[in-house]
């Protein structure tokens, strides 16, 4: 199991994830979309592709881009396109 947990709320939760660099990353329904606010944000990785990212809003409190996928991401990264991987003060569990 593995849980993603930011100002007291857990964000993301699931028993399957991939791991990828050190960072957990999250199949999307295994995230709370309620605590997402997508962000103008992007960067490039040279073997993932695009990153976008999402900053967390809880209770109130902003966490500017402390999250990021791959919406469309390179053939040696398809395994978690899609998927939700924290920074940023975000607490990741396994």
């Amino acid at each position: 199991m593995a849980r993603a947990i930011w100002n007291g709320q857990v964000i993301a939760e699931s028993d399957t994830f991939e791991m990828v660099e050190g960072n957990v990353y999250f199949p999307p329904e295994a995230v709370k979309a309620e605590f997402l606010a997508p962000s103008d944000t992007h960067t490039l990785c040279w073997w993932k592709g695009t990153a976008s990212y999402y900053t967390l809003d809880v209770d109130g409190e902003r966490n500017a881009d402390a999250a990021w996928y791959y919406p469309d991401a390179s053939d040696k990264a398809k395994n978690i396109e899609g998927y939700v991987a924290f920074w940023r003060g975000v607490t990741v569990e396994r």
